[in-house]
């Protein structure tokens, strides 16, 4: 695969050798991967008159992990004209639940309508599967009028500064390829990376470090009451374990671990799974009738971001910009509000070239403070003194009003929470500072923690 800055005007109506059987297509924006963010874009930019194209390597549905939404995410599905749809699939979702096997009192219960804005509708969210979800949204963008072409790999995108746009080459199921050529490209290949990888624009998070294992079980023994809904993060020796309650009966069950800890594996991955899982008494007592119901599989969810979030003619949205940690179920909303941004930033540039160096920076801006201000709280979600103030919260200033604002998602709106995040930050320092030998410890735990890792047969982002 190829991104080529330097190509020519020529190169718009490059022909195709006979054997590629290559057809060429001109359209206003050309989006790459129809996961949430891309989905997303491409209805909003085809229902404001623009001709889309989304192309999908995959064939949905397909199964995706990150089913956990956030409330954030209700505004957004509401915009797309899709809230009934995914209501019909999804799990409501009221809070979560933290488990921590070092604390007297081991589980803790916060729910978004404890959060700073009381005057959210529905302060819920839903878990759904990722394979439902993202059909819910693929098929919108289609109905809103784009194009959607699924089975369709990307290998090349070549721009053209002196004609300005791109043509961008792809290769379907069947063989065959097509050129699309393109006023904008709006990347939304998630970890894939397409373009990050090709500009080398791709970095490694020097903060943070990790790989998950999950599969799927049924008979998962549930919260009682508004809580059944509800996800679980249980913290162990080696990282944390999520629960995720499906509404068709399923869990999805998953450890998000250091990189050196799976790198022990010494037997299938499936038993060395049972056996993490069975270093959590708190996940092994409501896994005790459970059955596993699919294949255990593992990635190496190594935290990376781009150095850019846009350039010439091009647009990075969602995991495609930046991938951090799922620990606070972030990547969705952060994704579908990339695509947001993106439609916005996109029909300005094409209709309103004069304010398209306005719209860029102010992509840029938004792009970057949604993982900048998650990030923090997921760098020290594994540090003593952030467990404590999880599992003993106080809310001295609105600080927890604040943190249950950032968890529901509610950082793009006017919400007046920085102020009382800033206090909480204070807050844990001062933490830190309290028991300074412990934190000394942790954070030389933490350096060994985050070292980059080979790991053979687990495929990385």
């Amino acid at each position: 695969m190829a991104a080529d800055t330097h190509g020519t005007g020529a190169a718009l109506a490059r022909q195709a050798s006979p054997a590629s059987k290559s057809s060429q297509h001109w359209v206003d924006v050309l989006i790459i991967g129809a996961g949430p963010g891309g989905s997303t874009a491409a209805a909003l930019l085809a229902q404001r008159g623009l001709r889309v194209v989304l192309l999908e390597k995959d064939h949905h549905p397909r199964f995706h992990i990150g089913e956990s939404l956030l409330p954030a995410n209700l505004p957004l599905l509401d915009k797309l004209g899709v809230a009934a749809e995914v209501k019909a699939i999804g799990m409501e979702k009221w809070g979560a639940e933290f488990v921590s096997p070092w604390h007297a009192q081991h589980t803790q219960t916060f729910e978004f309508a404890e959060a700073w804005d009381k005057s959210m509708p529905m302060p819920m969210a839903y878990q759904v599967r990722r394979s439902e979800f993202d059909h819910i949204l693929i098929r919108n963008a289609a109905r809103q009028g784009a194009t959607v072409v699924e089975g369709c790999a990307v290998h090349a995108v070549r721009f053209l500064p002196e004609a300005g746009g791109a043509v961008v080459s792809a290769t379907h199921d069947d063989g065959t390829q097509s050129d699309w050529a393109a006023h904008m490209v709006i990347d939304a290949s998630g970890r894939d990376t397409f373009l990050a990888s090709c500009f080398k624009a791709k970095h490694r998070d020097p903060k943070h470090n990790s790989a998950a294992m999950f599969a799927h079980f049924t008979g998962v023994q549930r919260l009682g009451g508004k809580a059944q809904g509800n996800i679980t993060i249980v913290w162990f020796e080696h990282g944390w374990f999520w629960l995720i309650p499906l509404a068709d009966g399923a869990t999805s069950i998953g450890a998000v671990v250091w990189p050196y800890y799976l790198k022990t594996r010494d037997k299938p991955l499936d038993q060395f799974f049972a056996d993490t899982i069975a270093m959590s008494p708190d996940l092994s007592a409501r896994l005790r009738d459970a059955t596993r119901v699919t294949e255990v599989e593992a990635t190496g969810n190594f935290s990376y971001s781009s150095d850019r979030t846009h350039g010439p003619n091009y647009l990075l949205i969602g995991d495609a910009y930046a991938f951090i940690d799922p620990v606070f179920s972030s990547g969705v909303m952060l994704a579908m509000q990339g695509g947001f941004m993106a439609a916005d930033t996109v029909e300005i540039c094409l209709r309103q070239p004069a304010r398209a160096a306005q719209a860029l920076a102010a992509f840029d801006r938004g792009m970057r403070h949604g993982p900048r201000q998650f990030s923090w709280f997921i760098y020290r979600v594994n540090h003593p003194t952030m467990r404590d103030m999880f599992m003993d919260p106080r809310n001295i200033g609105r600080v927890k009003e604040a943190l249950l604002s950032v968890l529901a998602g509610d950082i793009f709106g006017p919400t007046p929470i920085w102020n009382s995040v800033r206090l909480l930050k204070g807050i844990f320092y001062l933490g830190c500072v309290r028991h300074l030998a412990r934190s000394w410890r942790a954070r030389g735990l933490r350096k060994r923690q985050i070292r980059v890792e080979s790991l053979p047969g687990v495929s990385g982002g």
